[in-house]
């Protein structure tokens, strides 16, 4: 039987729509790029006949030139997929049409069903969401023509742009088809009746196109972050909530079907559709509350017809990434983890989601990091090595460019030409950076998948190996001294720099080299010393939660102390930030890791919290101390509209020290017989002391106000095993030795669900033909029994709220460790988290508090 492989599957369904692409200009948005570009689809898109494959939010009027030649015509048909709703694309879909004036055909594929826009709360559409968006787009598109007639001469392309300032939105003028130098070639000697033709014959379908994911590897998968199932939010404002991007507490109390986050329903058709694509029939099991919402929107979706197809059977087990916050905010053992933490990420595209005001746009979607992360290969390979400079690009621009000069309406472009060689060179990492596809491999073996399944230092000598290998095949020899069973940077460094010595061997090799280069970037020596104090710390909070709570308390205080000590300095005038190992937000983290710790091991400690009150009294201090010596360190939306003042504290302050250091300076000799006319004026003086020192007091205050709110979200987060039921027995969160590394949550529960032991809390949905076997014929003795996960081949792990790559690691050692090598094991989750973004989703601009 046929393994279970999802990047097999989505490429399956790009050329299952193979006769839409051929000939066609493909516009991606935000969350299909991404998905795209894990995918490494771009060439499969091309092999498909597409003509062209540009940015959806960022379309420009060059787009309309793109794979023209002498011989060829203009293309008749776009293309356009994405993640989004169809009325938030529509303002770009328009944008598309209006640029592409000759396009007869326009084909939208959408990653979000009919039912999934008819039941999401900021969708304007019915049931009948594709045939009504269908007929909508036609009409608005005949409107925007019709009044791009009544105001001829609105202007030529403007090049300093792209001529993006040329589309506006919707409801305003679009760029005038006849003044266009885009569109002047194929109007000049045509009537107005021909365009009035041309918006006739315009036809517009929207199909469903579910498979837009993230593969990590041929088994782990996360849903775009610019994708709307991921920027939904996932809990309501109440006060069970932590963050929109995750799910609320599970104290056992459902919401009714009105107040299910839009996050859970868009899951819930997402997973029913991919398993429908990879011919699977699901038996669902879930933990947690929103999991048991998404299980019954599952079940309900389920018909007769879909359980009686010959389909796999497979096991679908949901979780709450609610039941287990601590494993994403630590720093654990996994390379990939590193990798992404320490790269920098592709910045967010800017467009314009939601069909309301700001605050409806603020209660409904949630900004996510790209998961696209920006390899810096440039700072690797020097620029003796690396030939791939910008002179070679603006050498290429200007042929292109100068191969239009024929024609006389076309030197907007030439002057384009000219601006781009007077602007500054780029930096080498904004021009050479890579990316990660995930179907790139090594002699059969997905890269990123191998990397999954180890930790930092076997997968670093893996990478070693690998180049080693390589280098090997290609025949290229490396004078660099070699430790065995150690990956040094020097030897790594040394072997990616001769892989690319030329160009032939960098694009046959790009797969390795890029993950050589981010393992690379992972282990420097800054990132790699920053982890491990991470790490250490960790390990320190986690030995001293099985002691005592003052213990614990004490080392929070000394994190959160020496953080303090990084704050702002003068010299020579000038206001300095000292920096250090762990800054105050590092701290912050840290004591969100140590407040679930104690409430794990103190929960009855204090009367409000897991401390006593002289504990946390000592604590609270220490926050706000830290916060008043240099608050620009930490970016929390608790400090809000307080953050300017407390910079202006702290500049006056500096500024006051500065001013006394100068004036300790000064001899008596310096003083003359008219300083001793204002003897006097020490009174006004004073005046302007005491009136600093009640401003100081008041901002004290104000700053204790908001610390004591930040402390009772600790206390919250401290309640976790007390308030989540499935954790409240302990078999899910107690270890055994606090100086070993802990497990997650995935590991401990798929160990009891592969033991076949009972799971408090694991709920299972019956499918409509077991409802059918429960309600009607058990009375006659031909009940159906309740199945058992670990009965299935295929098993299914989503967490909704994201998971991390330490947690896929530890999924498959619990698979290995159960002796069923039979088991296929998915993982899944709503995004790939890392403690940054816990930070954010906790105490950021993500978070409720």
């Amino acid at each position: 039987m046929a393994t279970v492989d999802v990047i097999k599957c989505c490429i399956d369904s790009i050329r299952q729509i193979a006769e839409h692409i051929q000939d066609a200009t493909v516009y991606l948005d935000a969350g299909s790029t991404e998905s795209f570009q894990f995918l490494g689809a771009y060439p499969i898109l091309l092999a498909l006949g597409a003509r062209a494959i540009c940015s959806l939010e960022n379309m420009c009027a060059l787009d309309v030139v793109v794979d023209w030649n002498s011989n060829s015509d203009p293309a008749r048909k776009l293309v356009v997929i994405t993640s989004s709703l169809l009325s938030d694309a529509h303002r770009y879909i328009l944008r598309c049409l209006s640029t592409h004036q000759v396009v007869r055909h326009c084909i939208i594929f959408t990653s979000i069903s009919e039912t999934a826009h008819s039941a999401f709360p900021d969708s304007p559409l019915g049931p009948d969401a594709y045939p009504e968006y269908e007929s909508l787009l036609v009409q608005d598109y005949e409107e925007l023509v019709k009044k791009s007639r009544t105001k001829p001469g609105q202007g030529k392309l403007n090049t300093e742009d792209g001529g993006r300032s040329e589309f506006p939105s919707i409801g305003e003028d679009v760029l005038n088809l006849e003044a266009s130098p885009s569109g002047r070639d194929f109007y000049e000697n045509n009537s107005l009746d021909y365009v009035e033709e041309s918006v006739v014959k315009l036809v517009v379908s929207v199909y469903h196109f579910p498979m837009i994911l993230c593969p990590i590897s041929p088994r782990v998968f996360v849903l775009p972050s610019e994708g709307l199932v991921a920027e939904a939010h996932l809990s309501s404002g109440h006060e069970d909530s932590i963050s929109p991007g995750l799910p609320p507490l599970s104290t056992g109390f459902l919401s009714d079907a009105d107040d299910v986050p839009p996050g859970a329903t868009l899951t819930a058709h997402f997973l029913y559709h991919l398993a429908a694509k990879m011919d699977l029939k699901v038996e669902i099991f879930s933990l947690g509350d929103i999991s048991k919402t998404v299980g019954k929107v599952l079940t309900g979706m389920s018909s007769l017809y879909d359980v009686g197809r010959r389909k796999r059977s497979a096991g679908l087990l949901l979780i709450d990434r609610t039941l287990d916050l601590l494993t994403p905010c630590c720093h654990g053992d996994s390379l990939v983890d590193r990798i992404f933490s320490s790269l920098p990420r592709r910045n967010r595209t800017i467009s314009g989601k939601g069909s309301g005001s700001q605050l409806k746009l603020r209660s409904l979607y949630l900004q996510r990091a790209p998961l696209d992360v920006q390899i810096p290969l440039a700072r690797i390979l020097n620029e003796e090595d690396s030939k791939i400079d910008s002179y070679r690009l603006l050498e290429s621009i200007e042929a292109f460019l100068c191969g239009w000069n024929s024609d006389s309406q076309l030197t907007g472009l030439i002057n384009l030409r000219q601006k781009i060689h007077d602007k500054p060179n780029h930096t080498d990492a904004e021009i050479l950076t890579g990316s990660f596809v995930s179907s790139e491999n090594f002699l059969g073996m997905p890269l990123l998948e191998a990397i999954l399944d180890r930790r930092t230092k076997d997968g670093a000598l893996l990478v070693k190996k690998w180049l080693q290998e390589t280098l090997h095949r290609e025949n290229v020899a490396v004078n660099v001294k070699s430790r065995p069973g150690v990956a040094t940077k020097p030897e790594i460094q040394a072997m990616i720099k001769a892989l690319s010595r030329n160009q032939s061997s960098l694009l046959r090799n790009k797969g390795i080299i890029q993950l050589a280069a981010a393992t690379l970037f992972a282990l420097e020596e800054s990132n790699y010393t920053l982890w491990d104090a991470f790490s250490s710390a960790e390990k320190i909070l986690s030995v001293s939660s099985g002691e005592t709570s003052q213990s614990l308390a004490i080392q929070i205080g000394d994190l959160i102390n020496k953080s303090a000590l990084l704050g702002s300095h003068v010299n020579k005038g000038k206001r300095e930030i000292s920096k250090g190992l762990l800054s105050l937000q590092d701290a912050l983290l840290l004591m969100i890791i140590g407040y679930i710790l104690a409430g794990e091991n103190f929960p009855t400690s204090g009367a409000d919290g897991p401390f006593s009150w002289q504990e946390e009294h000592l604590l609270k201090d220490a926050v706000v101390d830290a916060l008043l010596e240099n608050p620009s360190v930490a970016n929390l939306k608790f400090l809000d509209g307080l953050r300017e003042e407390l910079e202006t504290n702290v500049d006056s302050k500096l500024k006051s020290q500065g001013t006394a250091e100068e004036s300790s300076e000064l001899d008596i000799d310096d003083f003359d017989d008219d300083q001793w006319g204002k003897w006097g004026d020490e009174d006004g003086d004073d005046d302007n002391k005491i009136e600093q020192v009640y401003g100081d007091v008041q901002l004290k205050l104000e700053l204790r106000d908001r610390v004591d709110n930040l402390f009772k979200f600790l206390h919250k987060l401290s309640d976790l095993k007390r308030k989540n039921i499935p954790l409240r027995d302990g078999s899910l969160t107690m270890e055994a030795n606090f100086d070993e590394d802990r497990k997650g949550l995935l590991y401990k529960l798929l160990t009891r669900v592969l033991g076949k032991y009972d799971v408090p809390g694991l709920e299972y949905h019956s499918s409509t033909v077991g409802r059918l076997f429960k309600s009607g014929f058990g009375r006659f003795g031909l009940g159906q029994a309740k199945p058992s996960l670990a009965d299935q081949n295929v098993i299914l792990v989503f967490v909704i709220g994201g998971i991390n790559g330490l947690e896929v690691c530890e999924a498959h050692e619990a698979l290995a460790e159960s002796g069923r090598p039979d088991i296929e094991l998915l993982v899944g989750g709503t995004t790939l988290l890392t403690s940054n973004d816990m930070l954010d989703l906790l105490l950021g601009n993500s978070s409720y508090f």
